[in-house]
């Protein structure tokens, strides 16, 4: 890794600033492996997983992904003009401009829940802002890992992307390289060990966590849209995903009704039960036994378990709705990531947001209602990486929107603009004309100075 990382340097240093052209030449490259490759793309993932839904795959990761590229293209000449700024009266004659220049090699770390989507969005941005890259895929998919090695390495030279697989031994080799950048997706815990690796070399990071993302119920909800809407996100993926709703807070009188609707908007979008081949396995037996470890703590602990289903298959897990849980279940301290939803009554909104406010700032907050006064309390109450009203999981496929996360759930953004800029470093250039008006200031110091002063001092 360390030669590839030099040879990348070096590479970097003989093109620092790479054309309009040869970017959106690197971002056709990643279309290339994303529209010719979907069937081996479907398979490995599904392989890795035990069994992923395919259409999963397409619309949640290549879909998402060829949408991301095509946006950065046709918005990427206009990211890397040159930004004029205001240099002040006092500064005449002066053009004040800050250019976008690429950064150098950046490091990405990138996760098993989608390891396609997830790895190719920051390869996208860093390309697009003229980086070379290095990718540290996630050890819990070999398949997809493997296969990314292969078209990575069979559409772009070493010297420009690279991919570097293995366990976990790696991935801390990997994350001590004196990157310009290093990105990482991933849980909390991992993401404080990269972060103190990266600062060994005074690397900057862009953090990608996760946390336990709130919804709440508002009392005008509609309920059979709020339940249908939140069983979508909280079911794709068998609910491993980093913004699903991770538990509900929801009016006393309204618990009945969201049952009976969450429970039939399962049924309906997952009409043959265990075997529906649009509902994902979990990725594994560890995460397979920590979920049913949630539930079962919870259960022993005084909670009250619904199952909306029960299956014989071990590799997928049904959702469970989770009432009456207290603050020593480790459902209700543990990211979730799971197809689990614990189930919170309140009985005025000023109740969960001071348990959200208590609790570690989230990666997404959702609120289901129509009152625009619960909604800007919402907004100006609470701290979160972003806010949905009326619907989950939406804001990751806004690509114009920034995303990412606050204080445990993560640092820096990207998509959108947001993107292009944390790979890129804003250089401001001064242009100077050839009257000196600040001449007066220069020493010896006089009457003239005097009076320069006394004209334009603030008082």
């Amino acid at each position: 890794m360390q030669e590839i990382f030099l040879n990348q340097k070096n590479s970097f240093q003989n093109s620092l600033i790479p054309s309009l052209k040869e970017r959106k030449q690197g971002l056709d490259l990643i279309l290339k492996i994303l529209s010719e490759h979907k069937s081996e793309w479907i398979q490995a993932i599904s392989e890795d997983f035990g069994h992923r839904s395919h259409y999963e795959t397409l619309i949640i990761e290549l879909m998402q992904s060829q949408h991301l590229v095509k946006y950065v293209k046709s918005n990427l000449k206009k990211w890397m003009q040159p930004q004029s700024k205001k240099s002040g009266l006092l500064n005449f004659p002066v053009k004040s401009k800050v250019f976008w220049q690429p950064l150098g090699v950046i490091g990405v770390i990138s996760p098993w829940n989608y390891p396609i989507d997830l790895t190719l969005s920051p390869l996208v941005y860093a390309i697009a802002s003229g980086n070379r890259v290095m990718i540290k895929p996630s050890e819990h998919t070999p398949k997809t890992s493997k296969l990314l090695h292969k078209l990575i390495s069979k559409y772009f030279d070493i010297e420009y992307v690279a991919v570097c697989c293995g366990d976990v031994d790696i991935g801390i080799e990997f994350s001590k390289l004196p990157f310009d950048h290093l990105m990482f997706t991933g849980s909390t815990d991992v993401g404080r060990l990269v972060m103190a690796e990266a600062a060994r070399n005074l690397t900057p990071v862009t953090l990608e966590l996760g946390g336990k993302s709130p919804t709440i119920i508002g009392a005008d909800a509609d309920i059979p849209s709020a339940a249908r809407r939140i069983c979508f996100g909280k079911s794709i993926n068998s609910g491993q995903t980093c913004i699903a709703p991770d538990h509900i807070y929801i009016p006393n009188n309204k618990v009945d009704e969201f049952l009976i609707e969450y429970k039939k908007s399962f049924e309906e979008m997952y009409p043959e039960g265990e075997e529906d081949s649009g509902y994902s396995s979990i990725i594994n037996d560890y995460h397979r036994t920590r979920i049913l470890d949630l539930i079962e703590d919870a259960e022993l602990k005084g909670a009250k378990i619904k199952k909306i289903s029960t299956w014989s298959n071990k590799e997928k897990i049904p959702p469970h709705l989770i009432f009456e849980t207290t603050e020593d279940m480790d459902i209700t301290q543990q990211e979730i990531f799971g197809p689990i939803l614990p189930v919170i009554t309140y009985s005025d909104i000023s109740e969960p947001i001071e348990i959200i406010n208590s609790n570690g700032k989230p990666l997404a907050l959702y609120y289901f209602g129509k009152d625009k006064k619960i909604k800007q309390r919402i907004i100006n109450e609470t701290q979160s990486g972003g806010v949905v009203f009326n619907d989950t999981l939406i804001q990751f496929a806004i690509k114009s929107l920034p995303f990412g996360g606050v204080g445990a759930s993560g640092m820096g953004q990207y998509h959108g603009r947001e993107g292009f800029e944390t790979f890129s470093r804003p250089k401001p250039v001064v242009f100077k004309g050839r009257i000196n008006p600040l001449r007066l200031a220069y020493p010896p110091y006089g009457k003239k100075i005097h009076k320069f002063l006394e004209r334009f001092l603030i008082k």
